[in-house]
């Protein structure tokens, strides 16, 4: 049955692709399709989806199989446009609502386990004594390895009942049990009046109180004293497009354009303007972001530069510009599409990748360089697309270069930062540094461990090899070639130092909410991050942040 799964998958774009899409089009858009042709697509599938189950030498699982369907012809669209079962449409709810049963951290399953990533400070998870790194193998009497749905919903449950937890840490097996809670996820997990009358507010997620929550926070520090604004929406991936409308809208006037949406359907062609009295359109306002900070972020970031209503720092945003819109299928599922794409009030467009005109890789391209447009803003300077937000003031340490990410994505620094906890058990975070030492320590860590990752130059000689494989050339080449490899490798070695400052701001972060979590994280920023301290130099010189508008 395995095989026949694989066999699926290989033949999704000769059979199931054109019929299954043609099912989705017909109850989306199909004013814009040939119903000739849907009527076809969906005749061929439905025979052979019949032919197959009922002939197949296994007995097949008919849900199974359309699962697999479609979720193979959606990976060949973009990242965003999913199908939801049930279970995901009501996760969607918990999502936007910002409320939950559960028990309050962040987790991840990793094979035959369920890491916990990070626990929120005084919810169960904390509670219950577990702390990131830890790895949880059994969930009442149900051993997560033996679980084959997503064994994170083993930890669901009404608010009141109690679990047992088995998990790993350092080696060892402990216990405990939790006691599951109504989790409230809060949009603005920190707001605090900095000592030059600044006021810092980190918004971390656009769901249905993100605004509400800025407002709230924005008063509290003007009443304070508080005179001039960081809006912190790094690491900020972004949610309902209401509600970035509706920050925005706190510190520019009524009736401004904010975003617009364009698509090949027209009635997805809108434009959104703020529809609300602001709460203070004069205060000087800072926006950060980076890498992380996504779609609803970047509607927030770009229009605050592109009406000159703000500063922006840091590194350019990710780059999701592409509109989701939730479509009702049968038995409650959905199908969470991709409609259209992002602008800003200049005119750029937010989306980074091109997932409709890939390389000969299939992979979506970005823009070169070379090609970005420029675009004026309402004071007439010129910005430029590309995809994301480039910040009026870059930042080396907000940046994410491939080996970061790279490091990101295989939890080298996640792993290294629970090294670092249980090796340092005592830590003043308030003046916390990572020190050269430090750095050392994690390099050595890095050639240890099977950390790898394989850079653009590499992937661009293995495919030469193959050429001259079948060229008859790869004998007389191979000692270069290995050469080559070689040399590549010492540079990926290189790329740690000279990359130095972005990781070390990476292990920094991981590290101080080991010892105190998030809202000591913020805490610490006040004191030590760059971004932040950049800012409130931009902030407390009011010439310079004015020519940077003008």
């Amino acid at each position: 049955m395995v095989l026949w799964f694989k066999k699926m998958k290989k033949m999704k774009k000769k059979i199931l692709y054109p019929s299954i899409a043609a099912i989705l089009l017909l109850t989306t858009v199909s004013f814009k399709s040939d119903f000739f042709e849907i009527s076809k697509q969906i005749d061929i599938f439905t025979t052979m989806f019949k032919e197959l189950n009922m002939n197949y030498v296994d007995e097949t699982n008919p849900a199974e199989l359309m699962d697999t369907a479609i979720k193979a012809m959606l990976d060949d669209l973009d990242p965003y446009t999913k199908y939801w079962n049930e279970q995901d449409v009501e996760a969607s709810k918990i999502r936007n609502a910002g409320e939950y049963t559960g028990i309050g951290a962040s987790v991840k399953t990793v094979k035959d386990k369920i890491v916990i990533v990070e626990p929120y400070r005084d919810y169960p998870a904390d509670k219950a004594g577990l702390k990131a790194g830890d790895e949880i193998i059994q969930i009442g009497d149900v051993l997560v390895s033996d679980f084959k749905e997503d064994a994170g919903e083993l930890l669901k449950g009404a608010s009141g009942t109690k679990v047992d937890i088995t998990y790993n840490r350092q080696g060892a097996t402990k216990k405990t049990v939790l006691t599951r809670e109504e989790i409230e996820v809060k949009a603005v997990p920190f707001f605090s009046l900095l000592e030059d009358n600044t006021g810092y507010i980190v918004l971390s997620k656009f769901n249905n109180k993100a605004s509400t929550e800025t407002i709230a926070a924005l008063k509290e520090l003007k009443a304070k004293g508080a005179d001039k604004i960081i809006l912190d929406l790094r690491g900020n991936p972004g949610g309902l497009l209401s509600e970035a409308i509706n920050v925005t809208n706190i510190f520019v006037p009524k009736g401004e354009l904010i975003t617009t949406t364009k698509s090949v359907v027209k009635k997805y062609n809108k434009e959104y303007f703020t529809k609300k009295q602001p709460i203070d359109t004069a205060i000087p306002l800072v926006v950060l972001v980076n890498g992380r900070s996504a779609s609803a972020s970047e509607i927030v970031a770009g229009g605050i530069q592109d009406l000159d209503r703000g500063i922006v720092i840091g590194s350019r945003s990710f780059g999701k510009g592409l509109v989701q819109r939730p479509k009702k299928l049968t038995y409650g599922t959905q199908l969470k599409i991709t409609i259209s794409r992002y602008y800003t009030p200049s005119g750029r467009c937010i989306q980074a990748l091109d997932y409709w005109n890939r390389d000969k890789n299939n992979k979506a391209v970005r823009i070169n360089e070379k090609d970005f447009k420029a675009f004026k803003t309402k004071n007439g300077r010129t910005v430029y697309d590309g995809g994301g937000i480039q910040p009026d003031i870059a930042m080396e340490t907000s940046k994410f270069s491939s080996i970061t990410t790279s490091l990101l994505q295989s939890n080298a620094i996640f792993d290294y930062a629970t090294k670092y906890y249980y090796a340092h058990p005592q830590m003043d975070t308030p003046n916390f540094k990572f020190t050269a030492k430090d750095y050392e320590d994690f390099k050595n860590f890095i050639k240890q461990s099977d950390f790898d990752y394989e850079t653009a130059t590499e992937k661009s000689f293995k495919k030469s090899l193959e050429i001259a494989k079948r060229d008859k050339f790869d004998t007389d080449i191979s000692e270069s070639y290995n050469a080559l490899l070689a040399s590549i490798k010492v540079a990926k070695h290189k790329a740690l130092d000279t990359k130095k400052s972005e990781i070390i701001n990476l292990l920094t972060d991981e590290i101080i909410k080991r010892y105190s979590y998030r809202e000591g994280l913020y805490e610490y920023y006040i004191l030590h991050n760059p971004e932040i301290k950049k800012s409130k130099e931009i902030l407390n010189e009011k010439s310079k942040y004015e020519n940077i508008l003008k």
